[in-house]
C-alpha cells in the first residue's frame, strides 16, 4: 500500500467517527492551509464520500482528496446555518478548490479624448491625461455595449490609428465596407464632418435613444426645410440605425422588472457560469465566470450562488435558473434574509423565462468554447446532451458504430469518431465481421465491440493512450435497445464502465430518439443535441455502408478473375495492385499482363484470352492494344 492509499484510508476510518449531524467542514493540506470547505446535511456521510471510491469524482476532486492532510470540522444546529457558516468561510479563506469568483465589480468610465479628432473608449480608472471622463458606472458590460452601439450607429472608428498622421497610409477596414465606419483614414471625411458625429454619438450616450432620436428628427426636418437634402439623409440613416438597435435590444427585455437569470455549460474538465441582471425590464448587466471542475449540475449552481451573492449587494426577487439546484429552500431563506425581503427561484420549462434561460445557456455556451477550442454551436450541443443523457460530464470524445450487410453477405462494420463536436477521421475504423454469419446484427456488434475493447487493453499495456488507447467519454450505437442490451453486458463483463446508447431512426431513416437498454428518450424538444445526434448518425451510416460497398466490389472484381483457369487468389490480388481496375486489367496487351508480378506466359494468355476471345498467340502488343480498343 503506498503512502497516499494509506493517508487516505486513515482519514476515512476519522471520517466515519464523524456525527450524524449537520455541520461544515475545512480539509487542510500539509503546510497547514484550508484547501477545500464544504457544508453537509450529515457530516459522517458527506466526509467519508470523498475518501471512498473515486468513481464518481471528477478530476479536480481526485486532486482536492490527494492534498488532503487532515480536516476539521464544526456541527451546527441546522442545515441552514451551516450553509451560512460555509459561505462565511469561503469568502474569508478563499480554499483553492472551491468555486472562486473575482469580484471585479469596480467602477468604470467613459473616457473623452481631446484634440481634433476625439475618441470614446471605456476604462476602468480615470488618468491625469488631459482627457474628459464620464461616470462613475456600475456595469462594465452595460458601458461597453453603448459604446459600441455609439460607435456603429454614428460611423466613429474603433481602431488605433492616429488621425490626421494615418491619413491614406492604408486601406479601410472591415468595418468601412460593412457601413460601420466612415473611415477618416481615407483622408476624405472633413473635421467638421467628424466633430458632427462624435458630438451626435456623445449625445446618444448622455441622454440615451430617445432623446437622441428626438434630437436628430428636429436636426433633420429643419435640414429638409434648408434644402439640405444630403445631410436630411444621413441624419434619417442615423436615426434608422438607433431604431434598429432598439429593436434588437428588446429581444432581451424581461416582463419582470428585477430579476437576475443563470445558466451553466459543463465541458469536460471546466464548467462555464452565465448571468443576466434584469433591471427595468430591461438587460442592465452580464457577467461570465470560468470555473474549473465539473460537479453535478444542481451541485455547481448552488455553490455558484452562495458564492456570487456573497460578492454582490443587489440580490432581485427573482432568480431564473436553467436547472435544478441543491438546497434550494435553504438558499431562498438565505437570499431573503440577505435582501431583507422575499427572493424565490424559478426554474422555467416553457414560455418567455425559458427562452431568456436558453439564450443565457448559449452564451455560456461561447464563454466555454472560447477555453476548449471549439465554436458556441458545438459546446452549446455537447453540453445539452450530457444533459439529456443526464452524463457526469461533457462527452468530448464520443465513437459510434453501425453494422452493414446485405442479406448476412460482406458482415462488415464502421466505427466514427466525433471529439468536441466535430468528425475525428484519423480515428476512424473499419472492422470485417469474423466470428458471426448470418444476419445477426446483435452479435456482429458484440463482436465488434469486444474487439475494440480488447485493443484498447493492449495500448494501454504499452502505454499508449492514442487511437484505441484512448477510453470514449460516450458510446453509440446505431441502433435501438436491442442493440444496448445486447453489448451493455459485455461492457460489464470486460470491466468497461463508459456510457452507452443507441440511435433509434424513424421509418424515413432520420434520428428520432435515444435508446437506452430499456426504453427510450424523446430528443426533438432539444435542438443542438438533435442536430449533433443526427450528424452522427449519418456519418457512421455512411461510413459503414461505404465500407460495405468496398468489399462487395472487392469480391466481384476477385470472383470475375478467379473463375479464369490458371488465376488463384494470389495471382488475382496482383493484378489488382498492378492494374488497381477490372477494365485496366481487360484493356492491357498480352506482354504487360505478361510482365506484371506474379504472372507468367501461360497464365497471361489466359487473362487476355477470357477479355478479348480467341488466341493471343503470336499477337504483338500493338495488335493486343487494336484488340482491346
Amino acid at each position: 500500500m503506498t503512502e497516499q492509499e494509506q493517508k487516505k484510508k486513515e482519514l476515512r476510518q476519522k471520517a466515519m467517527k464523524l456525527p450524524l449531524e449537520p455541520g461544515v467542514y475545512l480539509m487542510h493540506n500539509k503546510a497547514g492551509e484550508i484547501i477545500y470547505i464544504g457544508k453537509a446535511k450529515a457530516l459522517k456521510n458527506r466526509v467519508s464520500q470523498y475518501f471512498g471510491s473515486e468513481k464518481n469524482h471528477d478530476n479536480k476532486v481526485r486532486r482536492m482528496v490527494a492534498n488532503v492532510d487532515w480536516f476539521e470540522y464544526i456541527v451546527t444546529d441546522s442545515e441552514f446555518e451551516a450553509l451560512v457558516l460555509e459561505s462565511s468561510l469561503i469568502k474569508q479563506n478563499q480554499p483553492k478548490y472551491n468555486i472562486l469568483l473575482k469580484d471585479d465589480k469596480g467602477y468604470c468610465y467613459i473616457r473623452i479624448s481631446g484634440g481634433p479628432w476625439p475618441r470614446i473608449t471605456d476604462v476602468k480608472k480615470i488618468e491625469n491625461d488631459g482627457a474628459k471622463y464620464l461616470g462613475p458606472y456600475l456595469s462594465f458590460w452595460s458601458i461597453k455595449e453603448t459604446i459600441d452601439a455609439a460607435r456603429k450607429i454614428f460611423k466613429l472608428p474603433s481602431c488605433n490609428r492616429k488621425f490626421p498622421q494615418d491619413f491614406g497610409k492604408g486601406r479601410p477596414c472591415l468595418n468601412y465596407f460593412i457601413k460601420q465606419c466612415c473611415a477618416p483614414c481615407r483622408g476624405r471625411v472633413s473635421e467638421e464632418e467628424y466633430r458632427e458625429a462624435f458630438e451626435e454619438a456623445l449625445d446618444f450616450i448622455k441622454g440615451g435613444s430617445t432623446s437622441s432620436v428626438k434630437a436628430l428628427t428636429e436636426k433633420m426636418e429643419a435640414a429638409a426645410e434648408n434644402l439640405e437634402f444630403e445631410l436630411a439623409a444621413r441624419l434619417r440613416d442615423r436615426i434608422n440605425a438607433i431604431n434598429r438597435m432598439k429593436d434588437r435590444q428588446k429581444v432581451v427585455a424581461s416582463k419582470v422588472e428585477e430579476q437576475d437569470v443563470f445558466a451553466l455549460a459543463q465541458g469536460e474538465t471546466y464548467t462555464a457560469f452565465e448571468v443576466f441582471r434584469f433591471t427595468g425590464n430591461k438587460l442592465s448587466d452580464r457577467e461570465s465566470f470560468l470555473t474549473e471542475g465539473c460537479q453535478p449540475d444542481p451541485e455547481a449552481r448552488s455553490e455558484f450562488l452562495r458564492q456570487y451573492y456573497s460578492l454582490r449587494d443587489r440580490i432581485p426577487p427573482l432568480l431564473v435558473l436553467d436547472g435544478p439546484v441543491e438546497d434550494q429552500e435553504l438558499l431562498e431563506r438565505w437570499l431573503s434574509e440577505k435582501r431583507g425581503k422575499a427572493s424565490r427561484i424559478l426554474i422555467p420549462q416553457r414560455g418567455d423565462q425559458y427562452q431568456l434561460v436558453e439564450m443565457c445557456r448559449s452564451n455560456a455556451g461561447e464563454s466555454l468554447s472560447r477555453q476548449m477550442g471549439n465554436s458556441g454551436k458545438e459546446a452549446s450541443a455537447l453540453d445539452e446532451l450530457r444533459r439529456l443523457l443526464g452524463l457526469e460530464k461533457s462527452p468530448a470524445y464520443i465513437e459510434s458504430y453501425d453494422i452493414s450487410n446485405l442479406a448476412g453477405g460482406e458482415n462488415v462494420a464502421g466505427m466514427v469518431v466525433f471529439e468536441n463536436g466535430r468528425p475525428l477521421k484519423s480515428a476512424y475504423r473499419k472492422f470485417k465481421i469474423k466470428t458471426v454469419t448470418g444476419q445477426d446484427d446483435y452479435g456482429s456488434m458484440r463482436e465488434v465491440v469486444r474487439r475494440r475493447f480488447e485493443e484498447y487493453r493492449l495500448h494501454v499495456e504499452e502505454g499508449d493512450q492514442e487511437g484505441f488507447g484512448r477510453l470514449p467519454d460516450l458510446i453509440l450505437l446505431d441502433g435501438g435497445k436491442g442493440h444496448v442490451a445486447a453489448v451493455k453486458p459485455l461492457l460489464e463483463e470486460i470491466g468497461v464502465e463508459v456510457p452507452l446508447f443507441g440511435m433509434v431512426k424513424d421509418d424515413k431513416h432520420r434520428t428520432r430518439a435515444i435508446a437506452l437498454s430499456g426504453g427510450e428518450i424523446a430528443i426533438n424538444s432539444s435542438r443542438r443535441a438533435f442536430t449533433l445526434l443526427s450528424t452522427i448518425q449519418d456519418e457512421v451510416h455512411r461510413f459503414a455502408i461505404g465500407f460495405h460497398r468496398q468489399q462487395r466490389k472487392k469480391t466481384a472484381v476477385s470472383s470475375t478473375l478467379l473463375s479464369i483457369e490458371g488465376i488463384g487468389e494470389v495471382r488475382a490480388k496482383a493484378l489488382l495492385r498492378q492494374f488497381r481496375t477490372i477494365s485496366a486489367i481487360a484493356g492491357a496487351d498480352l506482354k504487360e499482363l505478361e510482365n506484371a508480378p506474379g504472372m507468367n506466359r501461360p497464365a497471361a494468355l489466359r487473362v487476355y484470352e477470357h477479355f478479348h476471345g480467341g488466341s493471343g498467340e503470336d499477337m504483338s502488343s500493338e495488335e493486343g492494344r487494336n484488340l482491346a480498343e
